[in-house]
């Protein structure tokens, strides 16, 4: 049978009070809507459809060719917005989900679950409802005694007893697709705000005889919808908390979980710890056997096996295998550590390749570089790589060996084997196994400290106040 799915992202979400668009709000790095279309792909879904109103542009150009799009020009209701969908979807045989976009909790389990209950007894509708202590807001899911589901019941419509009922509905269901736009035509706006609203489907298929289920998720999280900074904070939570289970789960340990952030397309190899503080974002890749943390800040990074990264910032990097950084280091974008790289205490690399075993260990940047094997770059060394105008490259051969506070003046090539004495600034290339040297020689002068301190002793005194 084929799978379909709306998605209404039309909403403008002032409650948010943001310049955002409110779909686009991210949890756990990803936007809402990014969760939610991924979790409706994951059950099989063959045509998506995104209705989209406040912000289009924007939700388009995010999602880009992962969907179909319609447009609710004007927010007339949850059933004017499927209805939107019609041209696409109207004739299509089979089942169709229809969830909001601000529901990034929802699990493809889940949907997979309420799908094939509802395919499996071929029913025209079937509601993801969920059972809520403080049920109060949410609309009431009224059974009848076979166990179907009559129909739903606003709370500011519910009597004492309806009210009584702790079975929400969580705005998402499943149709069987011709049902579903037939029915939308029989819904009506003859309601104080005049919308037309998705949730009379239900009445009308069950008037009509058809049959309507509930299935009841066992985690009420996923009823969440978020409307403002408060549930986006919650929905954040509870994201963040099930992103870390699932890796633990996977053998990854994670010492602290309350101070340990990772992404939702994060993905951590076994045997790797985080350790707390540690902030892991985008599509960073870890390996296995990996220590990260405490207090690092990683962002669509590949770490491969063995490595460690401790209180450091890494954007756009690939750290090689059992390669170490930091403590204090910042790789920039474009960085590519070899295997066993050592970058020490206070390192600044920006897209520069540093080869298997070369250590850079404190206090130096190096910038639109490319250094070679077991190469070694004193502290404070320096690649000098831009002008004011343009950036140049600085090339270092294998085994060559950079002495404290140099300054390579790019472009330079430093030769494989060559040294480089301390405090050289190099403005000339360095041939393979050459010494280089560059600086003022050292001249003593005798007693002379004496008669600067005298002289200086003597400015002041002329300028104290009597």
């Amino acid at each position: 049978m084929k799978r379909m799915a709306v998605v209404l992202a039309a909403g403008q979400g002032k409650r948010m009070k943001s310049k955002l668009y409110k779909v686009l709000h991210p949890v756990c790095g990803k936007p809402m809507v990014g969760h939610v279309l991924d979790t409706v792909k994951a059950t099989g879904s063959e045509r998506t459809v995104v209705v989209v109103g406040h912000g289009a542009e924007k939700v388009k150009a995010y999602l880009g060719q992962s969907a179909e799009y319609v447009l609710q020009e004007t927010q007339l209701g949850t059933g004017h917005a499927v209805k939107q969908a019609k041209g696409l979807l109207g004739s299509e045989e089979g089942t169709t989900v229809v969830i909001c976009g601000d529901t990034p909790l929802v699990t493809a389990e889940t949907l997979e679950g309420l799908m094939a209950l509802h395919e499996s007894q071929n029913a025209a509708a079937t509601v993801l409802t969920a059972v809520m202590e403080q049920p109060a807001g949410y609309g009431r899911i009224i059974r009848g005694e076979d166990g179907g589901v009559l129909r739903i019941v606003e709370q500011k419509d519910c009597s004492e007893e309806e009210a009584a009922v702790h079975e929400i509905n969580t705005g998402t269901y499943c149709f069987d697709n011709a049902k579903l736009f037939a029915a939308l035509e029989k819904v009506t706006n003859n309601n104080n705000q005049q919308e037309y609203y998705l949730p009379d489907v239900i009445g009308i298929l069950r008037e009509q005889g058809d049959i309507v289920l509930g299935y009841q998720t066992n985690d009420v999280t996923e009823s969440i919808g978020v409307n403002d900074r408060l549930a986006l904070s919650e929905a954040e939570g509870y994201m963040r908390e099930r992103i870390n289970r699932r890796h633990m789960l996977g053998g990854v340990t994670i010492i602290d979980p309350a101070s340990t952030y990772i992404g939702a397309e994060v993905i951590i190899g076994t045997d790797t710890v985080l350790y707390p503080g540690t902030v892991l974002k985008g599509k960073t890749v870890i390996g296995e056997d990996c220590v990260i943390g405490p207090a690092s800040e990683i962002e669509d990074c590949v770490i491969k096996d063995g490595a460690a990264v401790k209180q450091s910032v890494l954007n756009q990097a690939q750290v090689g295998t059992r390669a170490t950084v930091g403590p204090f280091a910042y790789l920039r974008p474009g960085t590519v550590l070899g295997q066993e790289v050592k970058i020490g205490d206070f390192v600044e690399v920006k897209n520069a390749t540093i080869g298997d075993g070369s250590k850079v260990s404190h206090l130096s940047y190096v910038g639109d570089a490319e250094v070679g094997r077991n190469v070694n770059i004193g502290c404070g060394a320096i690649t000098v790589n831009y002008d004011g105008y343009n950036k140049s490259k600085t090339e270092i051969g294998d085994d060559a060996f950079i002495g404290s506070n140099v300054n390579l003046v790019a472009p330079v090539t430093v030769g494989r084997g060559a040294f480089v004495v301390a405090g050289s600034t190099i403005t000339r290339s360095v041939s393979a196994d050459d010494l280089a040297i560059a600086r003022v020689r050292q001249e003593n002068k005798p007693g002379y400290a004496e008669k600067i301190r005298a002289r200086a002793k003597a400015k002041k005194d002329q300028h104290s106040p009597s």
